[in-house]
């Protein structure tokens, strides 16, 4: 098969393949809860299974359409996105849930205007970058300070939300993109140290915060407590051994492993179909950032090739996080697996997000150097 015909198979069908897999595994880890609480053991496959469908439609629509015309979308949907995350903070129109209020809802559907954010900062970032020069870009008032601008006012109305886990993937994307698009590296270590004085603050005055970081350290310590999550999914792992318990014969999803169908859905997978069902997994996620750096490389120009690694880091970073948090070997944070978590916003934005890689794919020629 020819490259960029495999390409476009691995792209397109991956994706695909890990949400058919979520649907799945979501019934298996969520059907007892949900028999409990709404009296239906599909609740949240069937709502998966609908906003699959909507993003599947979206992506097919966006993979034919020419991302070029995304250009002029850029700031229309950065607005959109600023008011959306204002509105989500007026009293009566965001809706708290967890204690967190970043729901918006309309009729009996709600959504995360977060979510959208990331793919907006992405488009954002990627028509600026492409339009200033290599020199241009190097001065600190070009090349840093108008994406600041721009970025930066997204990132306290969502820290407010509150949303650590969402800030901190919008600020390393736009670190990594003005890396790559060739802001001078003292400029973007300067901010990384600026960010990382910011962060202590931010993560000292919100008390679970600091619980989490301490937990990391020792989670038998607080085993009863802030731990319970995390040994509960190492527990899941260990009992899931190579092949797995077999699909539904899970049993740490029945009231030990808080919340399986969302973050820790891997832990469940781990469990039911093993180390091999977790390598799997594993191969379609490196797959997909493999072609999608491939894309990015052979793109025909520099905003299609900025939005194609935007798009790829931000799968590949949440992945990575998702995995490392599960495994633990990283603080607990809530970030779902992409495609394969409950979450109707961020599957419908990670499905949109690969139709535009599709696009770019279209028109990618996978011989240039």
């Amino acid at each position: 098969m020819h490259s960029k015909s495999l390409t476009k198979t691995i792209l397109l069908f991956g994706p695909l393949v890990l949400t058919g897999l979520g649907i799945i595994m979501i019934y298996s880890a969520s059907s007892i809860f949900a028999s409990c609480k709404f009296h239906d053991a599909g609740y949240f496959m069937k709502k998966q299974f609908l906003f699959a469908i909507a993003g599947t439609l979206g992506m097919l629509l966006l993979m034919r359409v020419p991302y070029e015309r995304l250009r002029r979308l850029a700031y229309p949907l950065w607005a959109l996105c600023l008011g959306l995350l204002v509105c989500v903070l007026v009293p009566g129109i965001g809706t708290e849930i967890g204690g967190a209020v970043r729901w918006l809802r309309i009729g009996p559907l709600s959504f995360q205007p977060s979510e959208f954010a990331k793919l907006a900062v992405i488009l954002l970032l990627a028509y600026s970058l492409s339009k200033k020069g290599r020199d241009k870009i190097k001065s600190f008032s070009i090349g840093v300070l108008p994406h600041l601008l721009m970025v930066l006012p997204l990132c306290v109305l969502i820290i407010v939300q509150p949303d650590f886990g969402t800030t901190l993937m919008i600020v390393v994307l736009l670190v990594c993109m003005m890396f790559i698009g060739g802001v001078r590296l003292r400029y973007l270590c300067g901010l990384g140290l600026l960010g990382a004085c910011a962060a202590v603050p931010l993560i000292a005055m919100k008390g679970y915060r600091m619980e989490r970081m301490l937990t990391f350290l020792n989670p038998w310590e607080k085993s009863s407590g802030s731990g319970f999550q995390i040994i509960q999914s190492f527990l899941a792992f260990g009992a899931g051994g190579l092949k797995g318990t077999g699909l539904g014969a899970g049993t740490q999803k029945l009231f030990y492993l808080p919340e399986p169908h969302t973050d820790f859905i891997l832990a469940v997978i781990g469990e039911e179909l093993g180390f091999v069902g977790v390598m799997l997994v594993v191969a379609v996620f490196a797959m997909i950032v493999l072609c999608g750096l491939r894309v990015a490389a052979h793109a025909q120009d520099l905003f299609g090739a900025y939005m194609a690694l935007g798009i790829v880091m931000m799968i590949g970073i949440q992945t990575c996080i998702n995995m490392g948090v599960v495994l633990g070997l990283l603080p607990t944070k809530g970030m779902p697996l992409p495609f394969v978590s409950y979450g109707g916003t961020s599957l419908v934005m990670n499905l949109m997000a690969v139709g535009v890689l599709l696009s770019i794919s279209a028109h990618a020629d996978m011989k240039a150097q």
